[in-house]
């Protein structure tokens, strides 16, 4: 069995995958007041937010357990709606060497994938992870359909 591994999910949402870009984008401290059971917080360190080398912590719930991933944006591409962050810090690394995680928003699809390489086989996929995300989607859409 390998170490590395990738993990996909894609979900149709009712509100246009431009207003998920553009949270990311613009306003990723926003997630807290539209996800609290998800997202707990987000703090900027350096560079600007939405800017491609930027390093970012977000402070979410995994299982009921409170987490943080320190991250740099590795790559924003607005022409396709896509974000990609770089794990270099938290709690995921503690079973993992290396993760990384991207959203692309097409039209009315999100789609998530997990790239992540794990320290020992033995390790399970981030399985759960994939599910906070699912979660996570879920709040968005329904925030913006709300309105």
């Amino acid at each position: 069995m390998g170490l590395k591994g990738k993990l996909v999910v894609s979900m149709e949402v009712k509100c246009g995958g431009h207003l998920f870009h553009d949270l990311y984008q613009t306003k990723p401290h926003h997630l807290s007041n539209i996800s609290p059971n998800y997202v707990t917080g987000f703090d900027l360190h350096e560079g600007g937010i939405g800017e491609v080398g930027s390093v970012v912590t977000w402070k979410y719930k995994e299982d009921g357990n409170a987490k943080i991933a320190k991250c740099v944006i590795e790559a924003i591409d607005d022409e396709k709606k896509s974000n990609t962050w770089k794990v270099i810090g938290g709690d995921l690394l503690e079973a993992y060497n290396d993760f990384i995680v991207n959203i692309s928003c097409d039209q009315h699809w999100i789609t998530w994938t997990l790239e992540y390489e794990k320290k020992t086989e033995d390790i399970s996929e981030p399985i759960t992870f994939l599910g906070f995300f699912t979660y996570l989607s879920k709040d968005i859409e329904a925030h913006h359909v709300e309105k």
